[in-house]
């Protein structure tokens, strides 16, 4: 076989730090679960085109959800459908039996999309099937009576996530169904029973429900669950976004504290994330970093379109609010540098990178503390003009990505845009964290609590950062931290 005549990590936008298939299409990572010391990502994968196609399982391990092993494509199409997105479990009681000689398997819970059925005008063309796996994930076996719960007749019937409910002894699917949320339950994975219905007048309503997910986060020794439910179209800032809510699960019906609408990520692309199963307290979220505004027409040729970077999911109180914040994961750490710190940087309307960092490159991480909230920007920069402003708005309390300039943004009309988010703190001082990669880029403020993801493809590389302001601010400290590559 002839060999590449480029290594993947050199090819134009390739992101370093961030997960992305050596070629071809992705899309909503997919049963993602964590068994013996493994991160398990399965995403949506195309294996023969670099565009949106018939759906497989495409599969990477982790021993710290940084560095990435790509491995073959774990479940394929059948003759009941492609495989679209759903979760995975480890069946440690072996509730559906599918476990042999003290083995304990992993069970993925997946829609099967029925094309032909779907083209002669049908409403049942997806339902809900089976795999397991004996070998810790390496291989897969379907279930031989799939598909374990048929559609009644709905459309958007999708996206089933799994968890164990431990209360009742029962596993409860939390599945997309059009414009709302369906609950079944089941005692061995194989028969189910809708429960209960949330979401059909309350929520965000500008496009599908897709990919949701159900769990619960600590809240000072109290349980709050959360319901995730991603939508396309109806973001903030267009397109795809992921929502939430918070509230109570019995075990049959979900009853939010409120139905006002929140998002997790207030950028353009983050889309379909959901969390690790079997990961203890620990609660690991993980989006695909695209839109699908575009997704199809960014101008990537060797594959499209990668994963955010996996962030941990705290909540924090406001007032009486309660909100999700979300941080990058520690392991982090595993591929910075030393940081370079500067304390008490005083900036007069302008100041150079360069000359606090010999050669500032991409990509970095960048922690910004600041002593007074006031309007800055900060402008990652090439020698063609071409720019990304990330910065905050005083006067109307929001954050934003401003990517106008930023390169290539022909290939559609709404991608050179400035997008905004809310602060959602009048603390007196200010912290943001800034991730990028060399085409893309997270922000995370005030300890999580805002947060953005955006991507941009400069004609040439950003090889300069500069941070401005109107009027005199101070930074408290900034870190910077060089990142090294993911890739070998």
């Amino acid at each position: 076989m002839a060999q590449p005549s480029s290594l993947p990590k050199d090819e134009v936008y390739r992101p370093q730090v961030h997960f992305s298939p050596r070629a071809h299409w992705i899309n909503d990572p997919n049963g993602m679960v964590y068994s013996n010391g493994t991160y398990h990502l399965f995403f949506q994968y195309h294996p023969y085109s670099s565009v949106w196609g018939p759906m497989h399982w495409g599969h990477a391990t982790s021993s710290d959800m940084i560095h990435w092993k790509e491995e073959p494509i774990a479940i394929y199409p059948d003759s009941i459908g492609t495989i679209f997105s759903g979760s995975a479990v480890v069946d440690k009681n072996n509730t559906a039996g599918f476990g042999k000689n003290g083995q304990t398997p992993l069970v993925a819970i997946f829609t099967q999309h029925n094309a032909e059925a779907e083209k002669a005008g049908r409403n049942d063309f997806q339902n809900q099937s089976l795999a397991y796996s004996l070998n810790n994930g390496k291989t897969w076996l379907k279930y031989a009576a799939n598909p374990v719960l048929k559609n009644p007749g709905i459309t958007d019937f999708r996206d089933p996530k799994v968890m164990w409910y431990e209360p009742l002894k029962k596993w409860i699917m939390t599945l997309a169904t059009k414009d709302h949320i369906s609950f079944y339950s089941s005692k061995d994975l194989k028969s189910w029973i809708r429960e209960s219905e949330f979401g059909a007048s309350v929520g965000a309503h500008g496009g599908v429900w897709e990919c949701p997910d159900l769990f619960m986060l600590d809240d000072n020794g109290k349980k709050v669950w959360v319901l995730i439910v991603n939508l396309n179209p109806g973001g903030p800032n267009n397109g795809s976004a992921t929502q939430y809510f918070l509230g109570d699960f019995d075990g049959n019906k979900f009853t939010p504290y409120n139905t006002d609408i929140k998002w997790l990520d207030y950028g353009p692309d983050e889309y379909a994330g959901i969390t690790w199963s079997n990961t203890g307290n620990r609660k690991i979220f993980l989006g695909w970093m695209s839109n699908w505004l575009y997704a199809n027409m960014v101008p990537t040729e060797t594959w499209r379109n990668a994963m955010t970077i996996p962030r941990e999911l705290k909540l924090q109180h406001l007032g009486k609010d309660i909100l999700i914040a979300a941080e990058p994961v520690r392991e982090l750490t595993n591929i910075q540098s030393k940081p370079i710190i500067i304390s008490n940087l005083k900036i007069n309307k302008t100041i150079d990178m360069a000359g606090i960092v010999q050669k500032p490159t991409l990509p970095c991480r960048l922690n910004l503390n600041f002593e007074e909230v006031k309007d800055f920007s900060l402008i990652v920069s090439n020698d063609m003009g071409e720019e990304l402003i990330i910065g905050y708005d005083k006067k109307q309390h929001q954050y934003f990505i401003d990517r106008s300039k930023s390169g290539k943004t022909t290939f559609q009309k709404e991608f050179a845009a400035r997008h905004v988010a809310p602060r959602f703190t009048d603390r007196a001082k200010m912290n943001i964290s800034l991730l990028i990669d060399a085409s893309s880029v997270e922000l995370f403020a005030d300890d999580g609590l805002t947060v953005m993801t955006a991507i941009f493809f400069p004609s040439k590389p950003y090889h300069q950062i500069h941070i401005e302001s109107p009027d005199n601010i101070l930074i408290k400290k900034l870190e910077y931290i060089n990142l090294k590559s993911i890739w070998p």
